[in-house]
């Protein structure tokens, strides 16, 4: 640990033990010691202790957690802030991400039913408070759009790039709607946590603003770790769907494909950047550490989930076949990789070392 996290805990414990009047035990870092949050432990509870540089980001925050949690039990509870620290409920230390790539089949499937039923609890709870009339319209000018509709070009490389059909003004004005919905943003499935009371809760809500309301969706489906395969997804989201959101089903469908689609092409644009600087990660320290999924098998995942919402909508129809060539390509390097891992494996047993696998 740097002599900065030091400091950084070391304000935090003694924040902690003046404001709830009791000893603090010991301290751990559930996302590594580089992280903004700590869990904070006492002899009867722990709790998260977050110390973030934003100090309006901090209080922001904790004044959405406090307005939410009154109206539902699917986010943390805000438990006091101390300057430019907050104290929330410990939501618990089962991280979606890791307990669902762990199941499969029907327990799989529940999961990932409870994360998307959750995310439309807390929205349609933060539509009883006022949230929406003083936080930020979060990526609403016209350089934010650009940038994002523009991304896409990040495909022009794969098989037959970008379609000559694409036209990004089309698809800026399907996206430029009212903002009045109250989102967390980074609804990654490293943000939801199941408790020791079987419940999963959201949490991390220091980006939430307005927008349309569909982008928590797109985070989730559009997380590249995340297992279910998009088509799945979207059963759940129709199952679970809140028809008190503002929008009718096939409209808000129209949008989340949309956004989902361009929000991949982000996602993936991640990816390559992280392997660039750190070449591929393990997929089990990606999740442990909530990391970006830099991982050939969630590179091509993701373009997998591009693939098949670009294809739902004429808009996005021109992105179809650069994500599929994308989705072959991390496909093959998967294969690649396991077997360059394979091959210097037996060399390293050859010399009687413990081989150390990746994939």
């Amino acid at each position: 640990m740097s002599e900065s996290s030091e400091s950084r805990l070391s304000r935090i414990v003694t924040a902690a033990e003046s404001h709830f009047g009791k000893p603090v035990v010991k301290t751990s870092a559930p996302g590594g010691d580089g992280r903004s949050s700590f869990r904070i432990h006492f002899k009867d509870q722990s709790v998260i202790a977050t110390l973030r540089p934003n100090f309006r980001r901090t209080h922001l925050e904790a004044h959405a957690l406090e307005q939410i949690s009154a109206h539902c039990d699917d986010v943390p509870r805000m438990l006091g802030v101390v300057g430019e620290i907050l104290f929330q409920s410990d939501v618990g230390r089962k991280r979606l991400n890791v307990e669902i790539a762990r199941v499969e089949g029907s327990e799989r499937q529940h999961m990932a039913e409870n994360a998307v039923a959750g995310i439309f609890r807390f929205q349609n709870a933060a539509r009883a408070t006022d949230l929406h009339t003083f936080l930020p319209n979060l990526g609403s000018n016209g350089e934010w759009y650009e940038n994002f509709i523009n991304a896409a070009t990040a495909l022009q490389p794969y098989g037959p790039g970008v379609g000559k059909d694409f036209d990004g003004q089309a698809v800026y004005e399907r996206l430029a709607v009212p903002m009045t919905q109250f989102i967390k943003w980074d609804c990654r499935s490293g943000n939801a946590a199941i408790g020791a009371d079987g419940k999963l809760r959201w949490f991390d809500f220091e980006y939430c603003g307005v927008r349309h309301g569909a982008e928590d969706i797109a985070w989730l489906i559009g997380d590249e770790a995340w297992p279910l395969e998009p088509d799945a997804m979207v059963d759940v989201v129709i199952d679970a769907f809140d028809p008190s959101c503002g929008h009718s089903l096939e409209e808000y469908f129209r949008y989340l494909s949309t956004y989902v689609t361009l929000h991949c092409i982000q996602r993936f644009k991640l990816i390559l950047k992280e392997e660039a600087k750190r070449g591929w990660l393990n997929k089990d320290r990606v999740r442990k550490y909530d990391d970006a999924g830099v991982h050939p098998e969630f590179a091509a995942h993701i373009c997998k989930v591009g693939a098949y919402f670009a294809a739902q909508d004429k808009l996005t129809l021109p992105l179809r076949d650069a994500f599929e060539a994308a989705m072959v390509n991390f496909q093959y390097v998967t294969v690649q990789e396991a077997r360059r891992e394979a091959r210097e494996a037996a060399r390293l047993l050859k010399k009687k070392r413990r081989p150390v696998l990746r994939v």
